[in-house]
């Protein structure tokens, strides 16, 4: 396989990208320079400074979905992905002060332990099971997409074996400094990261300004003109009922609700960098303020996609400034116009902003779920009443990092199978991401939120819950039934359901099949 450098990605922005990317290579190095292990090297001693926090899980939060996926949204719909943040807030709130304070009470490493004390260790390694089925999906679905511009610049398009390439170039490189300084180095780099993504779509937002011969209210019109469905390009707030669609009004308010409170409470991933925090109040803050400095930033990448449509649907509007190119792969919109609009220099910084939303996301997710494998899987089996082994402690950071390793190899290849499972799909790319955390976030929200708020359940019924809420969102995809349902004369597209009605249903039925058991008074962590 050989490399070939994109004709138009200059020997500058090269330079660009490299200088980012030894940057954060040489911090991760530098914070972990220390020897650290066991809790330390997963929770940073409850040492980390709230506003970092805050930013590490905005960072991860954001992603390389935001990223390639929001410019696509806005560019083929409109603004209405943005009322999804109405529920996110809602959700902060409920993990903020019904979430946080249980696990900062219980003292737990990993959120499943919460799991463990209430109903048992064969119930705690079940849910992390679970978050590990599920990380795996929505890790390695962001791998993939964030493949998409990589081999686009290295080897100058998409096929699949590029973009399986580019999978593993990535999912090793990201691997390398998340070994060395575990969760602080994963906190740091995020922080790094987030300042090149924010510097980059703000310049994209400069020279597309720029490069439009209208004025912003100009633009404004024109947008609002723009029909899509019964709505316009402007359109933040859908107020339909139609059950198919993934954003409005009553999706913001319950669906999207739900599968935030899921996000950040029940997944490791995100509920890590929380714990990292001093105290229940500051983890609470930093989840409050990531979302809150989320809005501006999510909308910049929507506003990039209108502007997008302008430049490339508009041409009638753009004057000697049109654009010939016909692009008909929309999810290479935004990747497209870096190469071959941006100046150079600007290219290079771009595609930084882009590898910074990928790999804060991807470091996390490797730190994760090798903090479940160590906490919930390995530590049980080294423990014998109550103490674990000097020996086995020791292990602990080698194993660690090891795992780590192991972990980038597996979201590897989930990433190249999405190279396939993505374009059947036909979804854009956010709500693709978006929609394969559902399998494992509906079961686990369920179990969490009987545990937390209940007196019921047991270690059959939180196995039982799980199950429920995965077959129930796989029942609900459309390549799940394709293929029986002309037998019984039923329309596939006529009983659609979105994303967000999907976590509702079987997020309501995990929940009542885990209440179905009853709790045992006396239950074992091991």
């Amino acid at each position: 396989m050989i490399f070939t450098l994109a004709a138009s990605f200059a020997p500058l922005d090269w330079m660009v990208l490299a200088v980012y990317m030894a940057a954060v290579i040489a911090l991760g190095i530098f914070v972990g320079r220390k020897k650290r292990g066991g809790d330390e090297f997963f929770l940073a001693g409850r040492s980390m400074p709230m506003w970092a926090v805050s930013i590490s899980v905005l960072a991860t939060s954001l992603s390389a979905a935001t990223f390639i996926g929001g410019p696509q949204q806005a560019y083929t719909s409109n603004l209405t992905y943005l009322s999804a943040t109405i529920g996110g807030i809602i959700a902060i709130f409920i993990v903020a002060f019904g979430f946080l304070p249980a696990y900062y009470k219980q003292g737990v490493t990993t959120v499943y332990q919460l799991i463990g004390n209430t109903y048992g260790g064969t119930s705690q390694r079940c849910a992390s099971a679970m978050f590990m089925l599920g990380r795996i999906f929505a890790s390695g679905a962001r791998l993939f997409m964030v493949a998409i511009p990589f081999a686009l610049i290295t080897f100058g398009d998409i096929e699949p074996n590029h973009l399986i390439a580019s999978i593993l170039i990535i999912a090793i490189a990201a691997s390398l400094y998340t070994m060395v300084g575990g969760i602080r180095a994963v906190i740091w780099t995020d922080v790094l990261q987030a300042i090149f993504l924010v510097v980059a779509v703000t310049a994209a937002l400069i020279v597309l300004l720029n490069k439009i011969p209208l004025d912003f209210g100009e633009i404004l019109t024109v947008l609002g003109d723009t029909k899509v469905g019964d709505t316009n390009k402007l359109t933040v707030i859908d107020t339909s009922t139609d059950p198919s669609k993934w954003y409005t009004l009553w999706t913001a308010l319950i669906g999207w609700t739900i599968f935030n409170v899921a996000a950040f409470g029940t997944d490791q991933d995100l509920a890590q960098r929380m714990l990292t925090c001093k105290s229940a109040k500051s983890a609470s803050w930093s989840a409050i303020l990531s979302h809150l400095i989320g809005w501006p930033i999510t909308a910049l990448f929507l506003f990039l996609g209108l502007l997008l449509f302008i430049v490339y649907k508009r041409p009638d509007l753009m004057g000697s400034a049109a654009i010939v190119d016909n692009i008909d792969d929309t999810r290479k919109i935004f990747i497209e116009f870096i190469i071959h609009e941006m100046p150079a220099g600007l290219r290079g910084l771009m595609l930084a902003g882009l590898f910074a939303a990928a790999m804060s996301s991807l470091d996390s997710a490797l730190n994760a779920m090798a903090s479940t494998t160590i906490t919930d899987f390995y530590r049980p089996l080294t423990t014998i009443n109550g103490k674990q082994s000097e020996k086995a402690q020791q292990r602990e950071l080698g194993l660690s990092r090891i795992l780590i390793f192991v972990w980038a190899l597996l979201l590897a290849g989930f990433a190249c199978f999405c190279v396939y499972w993505q374009s059947a799909s036909k979804k854009t790319l956010i709500d693709f991401a978006l929609g394969v955390m559902t399998f494992a976030y509906s079961g686990l929200l369920a179990v969490f939120l009987t545990a937390l708020f209940t007196k019921r359940g047991n270690a059959v019924s939180v196995i039982a819950a799980l199950c429920t809420g995965f077959i129930c969102i796989l029942l609900m995809q459309g390549f799940a039934w394709k293929e029986w349902a002309p037998w019984f004369n039923i329309d596939i597209v006529k009983y659609t359901i979105s994303m967000p009605w999907q976590m509702l249903i079987a997020t309501s039925l995990s929940f009542a099949v885990c209440c179905v058991g009853r709790r045992s008074v006396n239950t074992s962590t091991t």
